[in-house]
Order: C-alpha cells, then sequence, then structure tokens
C-alpha cells in the first residue's frame, strides 16, 4: 500500500536534472582516487549517453540509518529532482536490529516523499553473522519500504561483482583489501549495472512526482 504522506507535489523538470547520491563510504568513495568513486563514475557514465542529469556527493562514509536521517532536511534544503538512498551497511556492521533500521529508513522516506521528490532505494545484503532469522529480516526491509512509498528499487548494489564469478574471486578483483569496499574496477561494474536505474529515476523526475 503506498504511503499516503501529505507531499508537495513537484513539476515536471525541463533542463538539468539533479540527483543527490545519499548514502556511506561507497557513495563517499571511501579508498579511492578523486575521480573513481561511485559520483563521478556515475557522471561520465550519464554524460557520455547525454542523460542531461548530474549526481552530487551527499556520501558519509561510517554513515547508519539513523545517521542519514539526522542530515536528510539538510541534503533535501539544496533541493535536489531526485535522490539515491544507499544506506544500511554500517548498520549491518553494528549489527543493529532490524526494526530500528525499518525506522529509520521509514522516517527518511517519509521525508523525501514530502519533498515531493523521486527516490532510488539500494537493497542491502546481511552477512550469516547474526544468524539466519536477522538477515532475512533485516534484508526484507527495503523492499518493503521501497513498496510502502512506491520507489524504485534496486536490490543489491554488489550484483554486478559477482555475476558469474565466485563471491571469493569477485573479491579479489573488484574489493579494496578490505574486502568491503568495491575498488576502481568495482565501481565501474556497479555503475554499468545501476546506471539503466539512474536513467528510470531520471525520467520520473522528468515527468514530475
Amino acid at each position: 500500500m503506498a504511503c499516503l504522506c501529505l507531499a508537495l507535489v513537484r513539476p515536471a523538470v525541463a533542463g538539468e536534472i539533479e540527483i543527490a547520491a545519499f548514502g556511506d563510504s561507497l557513495v563517499h568513495g571511501f579508498g579511492l582516487n578523486q575521480g573513481d568513486g561511485l559520483v563521478p563514475q556515475l557522471n561520465r557514465w550519464l554524460a557520455e549517453r547525454d542523460a542531461g542529469a548530474t549526481v552530487s556527493n551527499a556520501g558519509v562514509s561510517g554513515d547508519t540509518s539513523a545517521g542519514g536521517l539526522a542530515r536528510i532536511d539538510w541534503t533535501l534544503s539544496t533541493d535536489p529532482d531526485a535522490l539515491i538512498l544507499a544506506l544500511g551497511s554500517n548498520d549491518l556492521l553494528r549489527g543493529t536490529a532490524p526494526e530500528v533500521s525499518r525506522r529509520n529508513l521509514d522516517a527518511i522516506m517519509a521525508r523525501i516523499t514530502q519533498a515531493g521528490i523521486p527516490v532510488l532505494l539500494v537493497g542491502q545484503e546481511a552477512p550469516l553473522n547474526y544468524g539466519i532469522e536477522y538477515k532475512q529480516q533485516f534484508e526484507a526491509v527495503f523492499p518493503e519500504v521501497a513498496t510502502l512509498y512506491d520507489a524504485l528499487y534496486y536490490p543489491r548494489i554488489f550484483t554486478a561483482l559477482e555475476r558469474g564469478l565466485s563471491r571469493e574471486k569477485a573479491r579479489e578483483l573488484y574489493m579494496q583489501e578490505d574486502g568491503i569496499h568495491p575498488n576502481a574496477a568495482g565501481v565501474t561494474l556497479i555503475v554499468s549495472d545501476l546506471g539503466p536505474w539512474i536513467l528510470r529515476l531520471i525520467d520520473t523526475a522528468r515527468a514530475g512526482f
């Protein structure tokens, strides 16, 4: 069921679409040279396709869903036309209860909806460190919240890295030494897979929301 939050109705956007990438270290570009991170690579991908859109970096390394909730209003005050929401990995690292992450993400999505802009929510895959029940409950948060707010939903950011490869081989080729963050080649694969979803987000913003 779609959220019934009161929202600002935005008209169609004719000019350049401004997208805020709101997230944690993956968005921020942790461990990568300038130009190799998700946002600069995504901007080049969009420019090559004359998409008429640019992405700004609203990523903070180490950020959690709680941290995102604390700063979402500031990002929305910059008046973006659309937003990519990629938070949750640090909740996983801390073992945050799924219901806590859900409350935070729900509140963030409510703020975005009230601002009247479309959003692409990026899902998370939980490890088995905390057991199968935790894994299932945590992973279910993202599609449920996306459905509630009728948002575009990209299930898992690392899908492209493991396509046709074992997880171990993908980590060797496409992850930094910490095994958590993608290297520049890994980000390139992510952008190629995520890019078409960004184009859908752009189309939604252009049509009005």
